[in-house]
């Protein structure tokens, strides 16, 4: 790869083994330097999230994409609960509301941004205040928190949303995301060749890890105040790739997991750096 890396002008890459599952044209490069994963191309068509282009020609089932968001939507309320009481919150690429309904009854007022043009009418059914640009927001509106929930790796300027995000805080606020870990213990312990050709995907342009957050924090002008290790995947998972080189191992094997097990298992890999998923906080 020639382009420089966009966190640190790094200049040396290494390929990561593995494909891009919509677009085996492209290529998974690892900077030397900070660790940050990307993909050869890193361009978005125009309009494509506008126009539903994540979910390729299938119809857009509201319900059932609420439904399968539905455990990590009521994990988020819970982990920032003491964070969102009270305060005025706004989900920087919300997609159908799920975190916005489950938070609405705790904030002191809930909004939302989303590009998705087709669920429109879904917010209007269900009251929730949802623009499709963040400057379609009024001015002078500031918030306590902004949650961007698995949105900053399909951002081709992540650092640039950021920054534009924190102009809309209050003095103390806190921008929160969530995002997938380039150090998966699958890819990088496990190196299950089976999910190192599923997991990638040409939205995802970046994944970072927990060191070179702060480079990202730097690049939007913030400071970066935490990052947290959250697997949310089980061991069910995990053994059903191994095994079987397939996915839906916590669905097929869930006899196998308990939430001691869950817990500790977690806790093991956030201790090596190496769950699929990262929370990080973020102020100005």
């Amino acid at each position: 790869m020639n382009k420089k890396c966009y966190l640190c002008d790094g200049t040396e890459h290494i390929q990561r083994p593995g494909k891009v599952r919509d677009n085996p044209n492209l290529d998974i490069f690892e900077c030397v330097n900070c660790g940050l994963v990307t993909l050869s191309e890193t361009a978005i068509p125009q309009n494509f999230y506008e126009l539903s282009g994540m979910h390729g020609d299938n119809p857009l089932d509201i319900d059932e994409w609420l439904r399968q968001l539905e455990r990590d939507d009521l994990r988020r309320v819970e982990y920032l609960s003491d964070i969102i009481t009270n305060t005025c919150v706004l989900d920087f690429g919300c997609g159908p509301g799920g975190f916005i309904l489950k938070a609405r009854s705790k904030t002191k007022q809930v909004a939302g941004v989303e590009l998705e043009s087709r669920l429109a009418d879904h917010y209007s059914d269900n009251n929730l205040n949802v623009v499709q640009n963040i400057n379609d927001l009024p001015e002078n509106q500031k918030f306590d928190l902004i949650t961007a929930f698995h949105v900053v790796e399909h951002l081709e300027q992540p650092a640039t949303i950021l920054k534009e995000l924190s102009s809309k805080l209050n003095p103390h606020g806190k921008i929160i995301i969530e995002i997938p870990s380039a150090n998966d213990v699958l890819l990088t312990l496990y190196n299950s060749k089976s999910f190192s050709e599923f997991t990638y995907w040409s939205c995802h342009l970046f994944l970072f890890n927990a060191a070179n957050l702060k480079l990202l924090a730097k690049k939007a002008g913030l400071k970066l105040d935490f990052v947290d290790h959250v697997q949310r995947y089980p061991l069910s998972n995990h053994l059903h790739w191994l095994s079987k080189g397939a996915p839906g191992g916590h669905q097929k094997w869930s006899v196998l997991d308990s939430d001691d097990l869950s817990k500790a298992y977690e806790a093991r890999l956030a201790s090596l750096g190496l769950t699929d998923t990262l929370i990080a906080s973020f102020s100005i």
